[in-house]
């Protein structure tokens, strides 16, 4: 049967999947690829900090994985598609929010897990992952400009044929 701690760890991965319709299909297209992204880059770095012992995940829903997908496949993608959707082209607006939605997520949702029983920082301080996350978004913003510049480049190269062909009629 399911315990308390199990609980949690689907919570965390199915209820922020239940938001989104409210995201929109556009946004999700838009801003898959950052968050496709995002999660690799948090998949390469939770496998690094495995090797290193710097955090403990007592309760992954999937135990021989290297990796707790509970948090990257749920809260994490969901979360970096809403960021997204509600703050870019406002690279102020966004990193204010990532700072404090990094700063909770860490500092009160991980006191919380790390309470329960589900996830603890071993040899890494609550202050250095809130640095990484930061440093992570701001890189993340950055790779979601440039895509969004190869897809007008792209865009406005299919269309100017066209524009040619028409003129010369």
């Amino acid at each position: 049967m399911f315990n308390k701690r199990m609980i949690i760890s689907l919570s965390v991965l199915i209820v922020p999947w239940l938001t989104v319709p409210f995201i929109g299909i556009r946004s999700f297209v838009r801003f898959l690829p950052v968050a496709t992204f995002a999660n690799l880059v948090i998949s390469v770095f939770t496998v690094i900090a495995n090797r290193k012992k710097w955090f403990k995940n007592k309760n992954p829903l999937f135990s021989n994985a290297p990796i707790d997908y509970t948090y990257i496949l749920g809260a994490h993608f969901i979360g970096t598609l809403w960021i997204f959707k509600l703050t870019y082209g406002s690279f102020r607006k966004y990193l204010i929010t990532n700072i404090v939605l990094d700063w909770v997520n860490i500092f009160l949702f991980g006191g919380f897990l790390k309470k329960v029983g589900i996830f603890k920082l071993r040899r890494m301080s609550p202050s250095m992952y809130w640095c990484i996350t930061v440093i992570l978004a701001v890189i993340l913003y950055g790779y979601q400009y440039i895509v969004e510049k190869v897809i007008r480049q792209t865009n406005s190269k299919a269309s100017l044929p066209m524009v040619q062909s028409e003129q010369r009629f």
